[in-house]
């Protein structure tokens, strides 16, 4: 059982109470508190359109009764298979209001993760956009019979898109569920009841949802509202937040879009990043907060006239999901007057966990202060209930608010998850004297590449099901892009030829998504194992990890 004070707490900015009361609710009362104190400001802007607070009440209420209508409600999962649209905030929001849990499907998602996270969540219902390839993979789905009813909004609603595809005369458009009349009343829901089923990696190479309840979400809003307070680094009605990352996953989700919907801020929601579109909603939208993702920073700081262009609405800008290269943070540092913020969450902790303090320097592995209401420890490798003292590597376990009470359907992962209480993070780092933590591996073999989570085990799957291939072992290593790529080593069964990169990701295409496709392929002659038997990873990413040195010093 921890004490207090934390080492932390002696590092926080001045008037910063790491025992300040963290408020939940559910997300409907969380809804409905923003919109009596927002009504008409507008809350999201998309193509140009405006969709005030009000504006989204209502439509929430008839899209909750309309899902209703069709058996939405307490214990019953809805498939969000949306990229950034304002289709995804509404049914977000009406799902959840009709007394249902939401399954987020990604975009990026191969046919085959569609269909297990379907199967998983036990999800019958979907909604999407007339958007390619999200509507003809929709469509597949339905006539697989893998979902019952799908629903799909026109994307020229909000302003259109060149792309835009005629409704399948099979879909329920997203105006039908428009018109049912507001419910008098919808179910109960309590702040502990499953909210989302959020997929992240699985020890058997499938994903696992994690259970993250109302509380969960509306917790790491208050964590991160009371942590921004003292910073000096809240939003408010003055404020414009750009919002590329997506809604799909937690980081954006409740970092950005359920935190500024809280605090009355307008998000500027865009379908996807390009450079030139991110400095025009800071130069001429006059965008003030803008979190991003590593490869955004990178293509911005490449950007061929970015030492002309005009920062200057800009409050804070922040920088997550992997490691940033220094030099591109030095560099946009110097371009926009501001330090990228950061820190460290995981899907599992919804997810509110450690922030760099502003201004802080950049250190190798730095992740900042725990979150108010957050408390964290360092535990041994081979003993997760030994805690170590600062300066000793071990395994960060967590808990709070935030922090998911379990994996859908995994008891036997839940039982090993969690230990006293805390949450075993799979993360290897240290805390120092002063209560910052630094991350310096991962125990898992995860692969963190453009912001997303990549699994090795799942490309080997797939690498596995060429005829040529007898072993397979997938690693990342450091691109200056993306922050980490695949990279595939595959020894040939005997006899087979060789084949080209391209030739395997032609192979790969529709088996795994564009995120998880590998970036390099070695062929060798044997792969590392370990004294049982079992193909080892760890002598390859070390080979590499020297490669990498070599190449730098050149």
């Amino acid at each position: 059982m921890s004490t207090r004070p934390f080492p932390w707490e002696k590092s926080y900015p001045p008037g910063l109470d790491w025992g300040t009361p963290i408020r939940t609710s559910s997300i409907p009362e969380f809804c409905e508190a923003a919109v009596e104190r927002f009504g008409a400001r507008p809350a999201i802007e998309f193509n140009d359109v405006e969709i005030r607070y009000t504006e989204i009440k209502e439509q929430v209420a008839r899209g909750a009764a309309g899902l209703a209508a069709m058996g939405v409600g307490p214990g019953v999962s809805v498939a969000l298979y949306l990229p950034n649209v304002p289709y995804h905030p509404i049914s977000f929001f009406a799902v959840l209001h009709a007394g249902g849990r939401v399954v987020h499907l990604s975009p990026l998602d191969a046919p085959r993760m569609l269909r297990f996270k379907l199967e998983d969540s036990e999800a019958r219902i979907l909604i999407t956009v007339n958007l390619p390839p999200l509507l003809q993979n929709a469509e597949h789905l339905l006539a697989q019979g893998l979902i019952d009813r799908l629903i799909v909004g026109e994307i020229e609603r909000f302003g259109g898109h060149p792309a835009a595809l005629p409704l399948p005369s099979e879909a329920i458009p997203f105006a039908r569920l428009l018109e049912a009349p507001p419910a008098a009343r919808y179910p109960s829901v309590t702040a502990q009841d499953v909210a989302v089923l959020q997929y992240t990696g699985g020890t058997t190479g499938l994903p696992k949802a994690a259970m993250l309840t109302h509380a969960n979400l509306t917790a790491a809003v208050s964590m991160y509202e009371t942590w921004a307070n003292a910073t000096g680094r809240a939003v408010d009605e003055k404020d414009s937040v750009v919002c590329y990352l997506p809604l799909f996953h937690i980081y954006g989700l409740t970092a950005v879009f359920l935190t500024a919907f809280h605090r009355g801020a307008k998000l500027l929601l865009r379908l996807r990043f390009d450079a030139e579109s991110a400095l025009r909603d800071i130069e001429i939208k006059r965008a003030t907060f803008f979190p991003g993702v590593p490869t955004m920073w990178i293509a911005l700081a490449s950007h061929p006239d970015i030492r002309k262009r005009d920062f200057s609405s800009l409050r804070a800008i922040s920088s997550g999901g992997a490691p940033l290269p220094t030099e591109v943070a030095e560099k946009l540092e110097h371009l926009t007057g501001h330090r990228l913020g950061g820190g460290w969450g995981m899907t599992e902790t919804s997810p509110a966990g450690t922030n760099l303090l502003p201004g802080q320097a950049n250190a190798p592995g730095l992740i900042g202060l725990p979150l108010p209401g957050i408390e964290m420890q360092v535990v041994a490798l081979d003993d997760p209930r030994k805690i170590l003292p600062p300066g000793e590597k071990g395994e960060f376990r967590i808990r709070g608010l935030n922090v998911t009470p379990g994996y859908w359907k995994r008891q036997e992962e839940n039982e090993t998850a969690f230990v006293d209480g805390y949450f075993l993070t799979g993360d290897v780092g240290y805390m120092d004297e002063n209560g910052f933590f630094y991350l310096v591996d991962r125990k898992k073999d995860m692969i963190i590449s453009g912001g997303f989570n990549v699994y090795p085990t799942v490309i080997e799957q797939a690498i596995y099901e060429h005829p040529s291939v007898e072993e397979v072992i997938v690693i990342g290593i450091p691109d200056s892009y993306r922050g980490e790529v695949a990279k595939a080593f595959i020894k040939l069964h005997e006899g087979a030829k060789e084949f080209s990169l391209e030739e395997l990701q032609a192979f790969l295409a529709d088996k795994l998504g564009r995120h998880e496709i590998p970036a390099a392929l070695e062929f060798r002659s044997a792969l590392p194992k370990t004294p049982v038997g079992k193909l080892s990873r760890k002598e390859l990413v070390e080979e590499e990890r020297e490669r990498a040195k070599k190449t730098l010093a050149m």
